[in-house]
């Protein structure tokens, strides 16, 4: 695997820049109505996949994957039964439980991170921020490390709205993901407002704009990206694969299955883009941040969160995709034991939860335990961010230590960490 000739680059003009600015002179893309030609690859017959679903604000372990009900500091949420003997969670989440079997819960994770930007940084790509170089997400170094020739859209997309997005850090602007605001929806700007004719003259006067400007600034042309991203656009606007961004085609009862709202059309979204051989995609839901209200906030968010993961790891299963694909479902950090006076809990990295499943990871496994009366600080078999990462990658096939050379010269392995042995059923 060669990221080498990806950190040649520092430039930052993104590949939704120039898509944005293709539609806005006419030249938009066009979303069939067709099934995506590279739709039901299944299987051994694909690639692996990383879908990440991100609980945006921190949601808390307390009110989610590792309840302490009647304790000083369970509060008022109580715990249920699941498919996983012995393990109960949250009662926000009774689809979850039925099919928690399909997942294992690490209920240790501990990060020095706990602010929303750093802490974002850290779990999206498993390094604390540093101000001299801009580290690649997951996302990205799985988009290259897992080539898809057959793919004619990006393979890096996140869905929803994030106020930190993932980005190609030092890998290069040609690994930013393609990010779509508001996803299930056909069109989204996206739709020509000229005629062919008048599109080709557009894009005709584009070329000998494009070709004047190249004349003794070729090197200026490469940083920029230009033809890179342009290249990409174009391709993307005649592409039947865009059919996956729409959620139209499938069953009412799918739809309503997933949830009527943008998180549940994005996860519905995730399994199509999955299916057409995309690498990476991010669902973000926000809402997790409850410094106040904090019971009545996570049981809002447990409603579209439950229906929607249960449907997509029940769909990933049907389809025989769930094999193939990991799925990461985490937030920046959690909230505190203790309760503060706005009924509400404050961050805390040092003891929250993640779910994980699907390519290589064992299921119905618990890892981990977190301090019942909130005294101790440190949990059981803590598990650190970075090797967390380090198992995604690895479970994906991906060299974690593989070292890349930044564009400063600067080496850098993909993952510092270690893969967790006991996440892993082949260890």
């Amino acid at each position: 695997m060669n990221f080498s000739h990806f950190c040649n680059t520092r430039n930052r003009f993104s590949r939704r820049s120039v898509v944005f600015t293709v539609a806005s002179m006419g030249l938009a893309l066009r979303l069939p109505a067709m099934e995506p030609k590279a739709a039901r690859i299944r299987g051994n017959d694909r690639g692996k996949s990383l879908i990440t679903l991100w609980l945006s604000g921190g949601p808390s372990q307390l009110e989610t994957w590792d309840p302490h009900p009647g304790t000083s500091i369970g509060g008022p949420t109580r715990d249920i039964s699941t498919a996983i003997g012995g393990v109960r969670i949250a009662e926000h989440f009774p689809l979850v439980a039925g099919l928690l079997d399909r997942f294992s819960i690490i209920r240790s994770l501990v990060s020095k991170e706990g602010d929303h930007e750093r802490g974002t940084h850290l779990l999206k790509t498993g390094y604390r921020p540093d101000p001299t170089l801009m580290h690649p997400s997951l996302g990205a170094i799985v988009a290259h490390g897992i080539p898809s020739e057959s793919l004619e859209i990006p393979s890096f997309i996140t869905l929803g709205s994030d106020n930190f997005p993932s980005t190609g850090g030092y890998l290069g602007a040609a690994l930013d993901p393609y990010r779509v605001f508001v996803p299930g929806l056909s069109g989204q700007n996206l739709v020509a407002n000229v005629d062919a004719i008048r599109q080709q003259r557009r894009l005709d006067a584009l070329d000998r704009m494009t070709h004047s400007f190249e004349q003794g600034r070729m090197e200026s042309v490469r940083r920029t990206l230009h033809s890179h991203t342009l290249k990409e656009a174009l391709t993307l606007m005649s592409s039947e694969q865009l059919g996956a961004f729409s959620t139209a085609e499938e069953p009412s009862a799918v739809r309503e299955a997933y949830g009527d709202n943008p998180f549940g059309r994005g996860c519905l979204v995730a399994r199509r883009l999955v299916e057409t051989g995309v690498r990476s995609i991010e669902v973000s839901l926000s809402g997790f941040d409850t410094h106040a209200n904090n019971f009545d906030g996570h049981a809002s968010q447990a409603a579209i969160l439950d229906p929607a993961l249960a449907t997509l790891v029940g769909e990933l299963e049907q389809r025989d995709l769930l094999n193939s694909t990991v799925l990461l479902v985490i937030g920046e950090f959690g909230r505190t034991p203790s309760i503060n006076p706005l009924a509400g809990r404050d961050h805390w990295p040092h003891g929250f939860s993640c779910l994980v499943a699907g390519s290589g990871f064992v299921r119905g496994k618990v890892i981990g335990s977190t301090d019942p009366e909130g005294i101790q600080k440190m949990p059981v078999d803590p598990v650190n961010v970075a090797d967390l990462a380090a198992t995604v990658l690895d479970r994906l096939g991906i060299d974690f230590s593989h070292e890349v050379t930044t564009p400063v010269g600067r080496p850098m392995k993909l993952s510092e960490g270690f893969p967790v042995k006991s996440l892993c059923f082949d260890s």
